[in-house]
């Protein structure tokens, strides 16, 4: 691991002596930074639930810029992080007869890759935010992926409700449980057994900590990789760390799930 990486992951951003470290060393951060903390506060006031907290903020990024909604600040780097979620999967498996279930799949910054390469109608992706969703179908328009009839579909919870057992080979989750606190994790690990197949697999990235698990404005939450692992394990699921994720430039871990028998 290098160091810089060894260091992230002792971090607790949350703490006083971090974020008067972080603001000394970077002085142009401050006031944009203020200013998203004032934001942040007034509609967790006005939405205390997090699921509704979220897809304000959502609302409020994706306004702005779609693509910096979900966490790219250039179009470029937008592609870069799309491809590098589509190239991981498919050298682990991923094939066009596949079924896939893209959990926040937000403006379709890898979902249009996946969409392009998998049978029609073998991707679905979900999100809170109906604001992102208009900018997926976009999405789907501007690349004339039509043909393949993406299922894209808005969701207030993790529990799959409405969708069929056993259906999905791979359920994808990536920059999703970095803004979800444990209980919409918890939530997730209870259903995604019964939506996905024997023989299937659910990837999902997360920030991880190796110090005090914390959160930084009910929007950004760091977790220990064995509390995670520990929580899938206690609804039947195994769960284990992906080593070769960290080779790729990105920020995140990510951890794969499987049924306990497979």
């Amino acid at each position: 691991m290098p160091e810089k990486k060894a260091r992230s992951v002792a971090v607790n951003r949350s703490s006083v002596s971090h974020k008067v470290r972080y603001a000394i060393a970077n002085p142009g951060r401050i006031a944009p930074h203020v200013k998203r903390t004032a934001r942040d506060t007034w509609l967790r006031l006005r939405h205390p639930d997090h699921v509704d907290y979220y897809r304000a903020v959502m609302a409020s990024d994706a306004a702005r810029s779609p693509e910096a909604a979900v966490g790219s600040k250039t179009h470029d780097r937008w592609l870069a992080l799309g491809k590098m979620q589509f190239d991981y999967l498919r050298e682990h498996g991923l094939s066009p007869d596949q079924r896939m279930l893209d959990i926040g799949c937000g403006n379709l910054r890898a979902g249009w890759r996946f969409i392009e390469y998998l049978d029609a109608g073998h991707y679905y992706g979900i999100d809170i935010s109906p604001d992102i969703l208009i900018a997926a179908k976009s999405t789907v328009a501007s690349r004339a992926l039509q043909g393949k009839l993406p299922h894209l579909t808005i969701t207030q919870n993790l529990t799959f409700d409405f969708l069929p057992d056993a259906h999905f080979d791979v359920v994808h989750a990536h920059s999703v449980f970095s803004h979800s606190p444990i209980e919409v994790i918890e939530e997730c690990f209870a259903h995604v057994g019964r939506i996905l197949r024997p023989d299937g697999f659910f990837d999902f990235t997360f920030d991880r900590t190796e110090g005090a698990e914390h959160q930084v404005l009910r929007e950004d939450f760091y977790y220990r990789t064995s509390t995670l692992v520990a929580l899938a394990e206690r609804h039947g699921l195994a769960a284990r760390f992906m080593d070769d994720w960290g080779t790729r430039r990105h920020g995140q871990s990510k951890i794969r799930v499987t049924h306990r028998a497979a």
